[in-house]
């Protein structure tokens, strides 16, 4: 499941501010408008998110003054912070539904954004993982025996999640104009 090691959009925050310093708020805000339907991120969960990574070094936080306002933290990606962002862009989720609706998605909203030469090739590796995934299944639910009936119900619901998530794939070459000759 990457570096994260959890399901967690704090690689996104790191994502948006990659492109530039930013007020908790305000990325909260961009958070919700570009990504609010791949997660569901409160207000209270992003700061807490933030702070976590103020601690860990990877972004950094100096407070601005404002006239007639209270004074607002402003937040900027420290070199760690970029190195980490960009090493989990890189990788690949696996392939359960979850993961490839959470981090998958926001992999390809960041790669469009910051590194778009890499849509193909990240395209590719996820189609690769699923259509793995897939033959897997099917070979499980081959050799299972028939009295484990709900053994194989649930690979069975396992396996047409994935020819699901098979076809949305072709859904996104369409939208990103990849081309079937990459992998």
């Amino acid at each position: 499941m990457g570096i994260s090691g959890n399901l967690s959009p704090e690689f996104a925050l790191l994502g948006f501010l990659v492109s530039g310093q930013s007020h908790g708020y305000d990325l909260h805000q961009r958070f919700t408008i570009e990504l609010g339907h791949v997660w569901h991120l409160s207000q209270s969960q992003a700061y807490a998110i933030l702070k976590r990574l103020e601690q860990r070094g990877d972004i950094s936080a100096h407070v601005v003054e404002q006239e007639k306002l209270p004074a607002r933290q402003m937040l900027k990606i420290t070199a760690q912070g970029r190195r980490r962002f960009f090493e989990w862009l890189e990788l690949g989720v696996g392939a359960n539904a979850r993961s490839i609706r959470l981090e998958f998605l926001t992999r390809l909203y960041f790669s469009q954004l910051h590194r778009p030469e890499n849509i193909p090739q990240i395209y590719q590796s996820q189609l690769d993982e699923i259509e793995e995934r897939i033959e897997s299944l099917e070979n499980l639910i081959e050799h299972l025996p028939p009295e484990q009936t709900f053994n194989r119900l649930s690979l069975d619901l396992r396996l047409q999640q994935m020819r699901l998530i098979q076809n949305w794939m072709a859904e996104i070459r369409t939208q990103f104009h990849i081309s079937k000759d990459i992998g």
